[in-house]
């Protein structure tokens, strides 16, 4: 199916309430007491959690109700073409000092099946993303040893 057929059905498909609820759930704040037609500058901010406040407050048209703001930032910037203008897009953004990306799903698997099957390899043949894991745990990797060191309160709880 091409890119623009599917952008145009997850458009179509979108629902604000479950992006607020799948949003509710990432930060642990409960979303569904905010009126979602109220234009943001008449919503008061002050008691909200900082997350969602920057949200409100960052975004330029504060005539724009919540709603709108939630489908903006959830479904209005998508990356949508082909695999080589994707690949494309992502480079600029790296040339402009982007130093990672996340890639956030529309349908599941499919988002990130599309992904990996046809942008991936395109990134990893201009070396922009590896092609391999270096050995090892992930600790090891971040901190340099494989094991906890002695003086962390856990060290206590090793076997052997």
């Amino acid at each position: 199916m091409p890119a623009k057929t599917k952008e145009a059905e997850y458009l179509e498909q979108f629902s604000t309430e479950g992006a607020l609820a799948h949003l509710s759930g990432s930060i642990g704040v409960d979303l569904s007491a905010i009126d979602l037609d109220k234009p943001l500058d008449t919503i008061d901010t002050q008691s909200m959690p900082g997350m969602v406040k920057g949200l409100i407050e960052s975004n330029p048209d504060q005539t724009q109700t919540f709603r709108d703001l939630i489908r903006t930032r959830n479904a209005g910037q998508f990356l949508t073409g082909a695999p080589e203008q994707i690949a494309d897009r992502l480079q600029e953004w790296q040339d402009a000092g982007v130093d990672g990306f996340n890639l956030i799903y529309s349908v599941t698997p499919g988002t990130f099946v599309d992904f990996i099957d046809a942008v991936v390899p395109i990134l990893q043949q201009r070396g922009l993303m590896q092609t391999e894991y270096a050995p090892g745990p992930l600790r090891q990797k971040i901190f340099g040893e494989a094991r906890l060191p002695g003086r962390h309160p856990a060290a206590g709880w090793r076997r052997g």
